[in-house]
């Protein structure tokens, strides 16, 4: 294995109920947030925002679900963007699919992109263009 090549180990990490987070999280590994987030969430895999998890920043995933709230300027999802019926999603979105239950809520602008877009490496942060 080279130096700087990133080894996925399974692992999910876990930002539980009650927990607040300043500042930006980037994983090549699942992600779920049933806390609070206020920064950056970069991952190559799948996020999970849960019903009690609420995220102000960026996020860049490559696949995301979202029970709970989003507050972004861009929430990049170079796979599937799954807005489960309790999900509040307030920002701009563009995602290769995009699945919303009815309940869900949504206010921004959504791009489809039907290129793949290659999945977020996990040490660039999210730049506003």
């Amino acid at each position: 294995m080279k130096e700087n090549e990133i080894r996925d180990t399974g692992a999910v990490n876990i930002i539980s109920k009650g927990t607040q987070i300043q500042g930006s999280i980037s994983t090549s590994s699942d992600c779920r947030i049933d806390g609070t987030v206020n920064g950056n969430v970069i991952s190559r895999a799948k996020v999970i925002i849960g019903q009690t998890g609420y995220v102000e920043g960026n996020i860049s995933c490559a696949n995301i679900e979202v029970e709970g709230k989003i507050k972004t300027e861009a929430l990049n999802v170079s796979e599937l963007i799954s807005l489960k019926s309790t999900a509040s999603v307030t920002g701009n979105i563009i995602a290769g699919k995009i699945a919303i239950e009815p309940g869900a809520e949504f206010s921004g602008n959504c791009k489809m992109n039907t290129q793949r877009m290659p999945n977020p490496a996990p040490a660039n942060p999210v730049e506003k263009k």
